[in-house]
């Protein structure tokens, strides 16, 4: 199977000494349309990557500020169908475009369906943070007939087998969680994210599988401690808090790309 969007990416990123940022925002938010603006905005700002969330009224993983995030989007009729439309813009931007989801909306779109539409509008994979390895069996056969990435959760927690048998069944990254807890921004970062990287390349040495790091990352300078061992650096609340602090949507377009900037530039001074 030829290289995904998100494959070559990292690469690149790699070959430039230099991690990936990595951008989540909820398609829908703060409705479709500027949801695409805000996307764009982050894209010029130096994402190389973008998760495009499904919205969930269940989102057992996410702190207050994505919550409210979804809640805006999910009020303003955000569909499945919906977050196809911003896949598509998204690729459209050049950025490498992925679906991040509960496993629950997929299960009631049709897994077939959901890769084949997916893949049908430039997505190359999905980020599933309650989908575990041993119950993926129609993931893996859906996503690998539609040429998908598959990318699983470790975490702190995680034994040496559990990071072996999750690994195994990643393509594109290794979405290492930073701490125990649900997303948002955070003073520091925890001191488990290094540790946890280090545990999981001993598994991923042979593959060269990448490894980004998300949760709690809010700043510059905490973008280029995790750049320093991760391959790439995820930020997701930072860039929700900017449209939900922001009076108008044009004012929260320039704090976004504003900020974007900054993580970018903390990402490349490792």
């Amino acid at each position: 199977m030829a290289a995904t969007t998100l494959q070559t990416k990292l690469a690149r990123a790699r070959e430039a000494d230099r991690a990936a940022l990595v951008g989540y925002l909820p398609a829908g938010f703060p409705d479709v349309e500027s949801s695409i603006r805000v996307i764009e905005a982050m894209v010029e700002g130096g994402c190389d990557v973008i998760e495009v969330g499904l919205p969930y009224s269940d989102p057992m993983m996410d702190g207050p500020t994505i919550q409210r995030a979804a809640d805006r989007a999910l009020a303003s009729g955000t569909t499945t169908d919906d977050v196809f439309r911003v896949v598509e813009a998204t690729a459209a931007t050049g950025a490498a475009a992925l679906v991040m989801s509960y496993w629950n909306p997929i299960e009631r779109y049709g897994v077939e369906r959901f890769a084949t539409e997916l893949a049908k509008a430039g997505g190359a994979g999905v980020i599933t943070p309650d989908l575990i390895p041993e119950e993926a069996q129609d993931w893996y056969a859906a996503s690998d007939r539609a040429g998908l990435d598959r990318i699983f959760l470790v975490a702190p927690s995680s034994t040496d087998r559990r990071l072996e048998l999750t690994t195994g069944a990643c393509s594109g990254f290794v979405y290492a969680a930073s701490l125990m807890g649900v997303t948002g921004t955070r003073a520091q970062v925890a001191d488990t994210a290094e540790t946890l990287v280090r545990r999981t390349r001993e598994v991923t040495r042979d593959s060269g599988l990448p490894i980004c790091v998300g949760l709690g990352i809010s700043t510059a300078a905490q973008a280029a401690e995790v750049a320093a061992y991760a391959d790439g650096v995820i930020v997701g609340a930072g860039f929700c808090q900017r449209i939900l602090d922001a009076p108008d949507l044009e004012t929260g377009l320039i704090a976004v790309r504003s900020f974007a900037e900054e993580l970018a530039a903390g990402v490349r001074s490792r």
